[in-house]
């Protein structure tokens, strides 16, 4: 055999081998893409249902803040005890029926997580049951009622203040 034809096959070997070699490195840059784009498909849709629930929270504690805000109107508005009291029932009516929601919301909001934003919302919760337990209070003529209900909404507030900083800052974490 000629030199020519050992060059030839020679550089059709080595051509095979650097195509081999090629589609290799190919096939596994193509792999490693798909794993990426999985991974960061899958952040997005755990980032997108974690901020779904938050805000579903977030909704129904404005609620609930807003029912609590009712009570200053009603001893601005009113100046009968009887008519307070009537208004301080409706609240407190209202409020349970909040609160359910509330509750439902946490529990997502529980099953999301991270752990750090669920006892947040467990922590907005406890101070939800508090002010409303302290608007018992009210309702039964109890001398430190409001007192103790306007220290309950300030917790609330505190907590829910907490809560949603705690989300902001996890909101992107996996």
């Amino acid at each position: 055999m000629d030199s020519t034809v050992w060059v030839a096959i020679l550089t059709g070997g080595t051509a095979i081998l650097a195509g081999w070699v090629t589609s290799l490195g190919n096939a596994r840059a193509a792999r490693i893409q798909a794993e990426a784009s999985a991974r960061a498909q899958h952040h997005a849709q755990i980032r997108e249902a974690r901020r779904t629930a938050y805000l579903e929270f977030l909704e129904q504690a404005h609620i609930t803040g807003e029912l609590y805000y009712r009570l200053g109107d009603v001893y601005i508005q009113l100046a009968q005890p009887d008519e307070q009291l009537e208004k301080i029932q409706e609240l407190r009516n209202a409020l349970r029926d909040a609160y359910d929601p509330l509750a439902r919301c946490a529990r997502v909001v529980l099953l999301e997580g991270p752990e750090a934003v669920a006892a947040r919302a467990e922590a907005v919760i406890q101070a939800t049951t508090d002010a409303n337990g302290a608007l018992w209070y009210i309702a039964q003529g109890a001398p430190e009622g409001r007192s103790r209900f306007d220290s309950a909404h300030q917790v609330f507030r505190d907590r829910l203040e907490i809560f949603i900083e705690t989300a902001r800052a996890t909101i992107g974490t996996p």
